[in-house]
């Protein structure tokens, strides 16, 4: 069950280690349940609000192989131009932008970028996942 540390505001989970996921959302109950999802599909995952701490977990971890990421965060960027930034500074990890909002095409992503519509579906989220990390991309030195 991912657990949130009181000192940060961080959600991790305490499993052995596995692949990590960073989630970054904002809506408290979608983020739970996302972790939750991937963390029964056997994924480590990690989770935040915003877009400035997403970046402060990247720069603190080389072990994160996939960001998601919704569109609508706060911080000093949104969602779209936090992927941008992981794609600029760190281009083996895997992304994935999810909005209920909008609806983008794949130019309108970084390279390599999927895009999920909201509300997640958790078991179509699972096997992308999956797909991502299976094909040795993300693992960063």
């Amino acid at each position: 069950m991912p657990q949130v540390d009181p000192g940060n505001g961080i959600v991790q989970s305490d499993e052995a280690p596995r692949l990590v996921v960073l989630f970054v959302e904002d809506e408290p109950l979608i983020l739970i349940d996302v972790l939750d999802s991937a963390e029964r599909a056997g994924f480590q995952v990690l989770g935040t609000h915003s877009a400035d701490e997403a970046i402060k977990i990247l720069e603190g971890r080389n072990d994160i192989r996939v960001v998601v990421t919704d569109i609508d965060i706060p911080g000093s960027m949104d969602g779209l131009k936090l992927a941008q930034a992981v794609r600029d500074r760190w281009p083996p990890i895997e992304l994935i932008v999810a909005s209920g909002k909008y609806n983008l095409r794949d130019e309108d992503l970084p390279v390599r970028g999927r895009f999920f519509p909201k509300p997640y579906d958790v078991s179509r989220l699972a096997q992308t996942l999956h797909e991502l990390t299976s094909s040795g991309g993300g693992q960063r030195a």
